[in-house]
């Protein structure tokens, strides 16, 4: 088999391109053959420049994506940490606010930070404010959407989620100790071990993060998922008696979660 000279050139391309981004983000791997700096010197000195300029704007990314992960760790333990994540899963896009999508299960395989078991969740409810944040614009539901309903057919409304709506549930106080590192003052004590679940949101221009309760949570999963409203309601009473309806709905609305809604029709009904 043959290739033409522009296939050969791309193919070269391609593996030279791999081979640098391979040491990139690793200080112990030597500088790539081919690497030459201005009259065709050897340019090592001004690649593992390169290299430190790399992983400190990468570091630095990710200690502004994940500034609560940041506080709870401190800085420089953080940019340890970081560190070693981004040799172990460098980024994949050019666009720096997509990085970071993995870093909370690399935090929960971390031996070193085991016993801060909350913390996973944390970084997942920072990374999907970030997520929410980047979401793409949507007019939320409106609030008169709902009297839209005939009443006999209120219960087969369906919902479609807003781009930004995150749901992020945690055995752990997750909503509390994100809060408490992001804004207000810091409370004297928290007790991590409380499950919570939160809400992420972006009706308009500002992230909203909202406290939910479980049967909520389940309620508004359900209905992301495709159910119609009866068929979320009955699944969040069924785990959680106490779950009430009417504020759910409150919450829904306020929350600017869905985009909009439909009564469901035969064929949703056979799906």
């Amino acid at each position: 088999m043959s290739y033409s000279p522009d296939t050969m050139a791309k193919r070269h391309r391609l593996a030279y391109d791999d081979a640098f981004g391979a040491v990139l983000l690793d200080p112990e791997r030597d500088t790539p053959q081919g690497v030459i700096g201005p009259r065709g010197k050897a340019a090592n000195k001004r690649f593992n420049v390169y290299r430190n300029n790399v992983t400190h704007g990468l570091v630095n990314a990710l200690c502004e994506i994940f500034p609560a992960v940041t506080l709870i760790l401190g800085e420089q333990n953080f940019r340890m940490i970081a560190r070693d994540f981004l040799r172990a899963r460098p980024p994949s896009s050019r666009l720096v606010f997509e990085y970071g999508h993995e870093f909370a299960d690399f935090l929960a395989g971390f031996a070193p930070i085991q016993h801060l078991r909350y913390l996973p969740d944390v970084a997942r409810l920072e990374r999907a404010w970030l997520d929410a944040y980047h979401a793409a614009d949507r007019t939320p539901l409106a609030p008169s959407a709902l009297g839209a309903f005939a009443p006999e057919r209120l219960a087969t409304a369906l919902f479609t989620p807003h781009p930004a709506t995150k749901l992020i549930a945690s055995d752990y106080a997750v909503h509390t100790i994100f809060m408490a590192h992001r804004k207000g003052p810091m409370p004297e004590r928290i007790n991590a071990s409380v499950a919570e679940a939160a809400l992420v949101t972006r009706p308009l221009l500002d992230v909203r993060v909202h406290k939910l309760d479980r049967g909520q949570f389940h309620f508004l999963q359900a209905l992301c998922q495709g159910a119609t409203l009866q068929k979320a309601a009955s699944r969040a009473l069924e785990n959680h008696p106490s779950f009430d309806l009417s504020t759910a709905i409150a919450l829904l609305i306020e929350s600017g979660a869905f985009e909009s809604c439909r009564s469901c029709s035969v064929t949703d009904e056979e799906d």
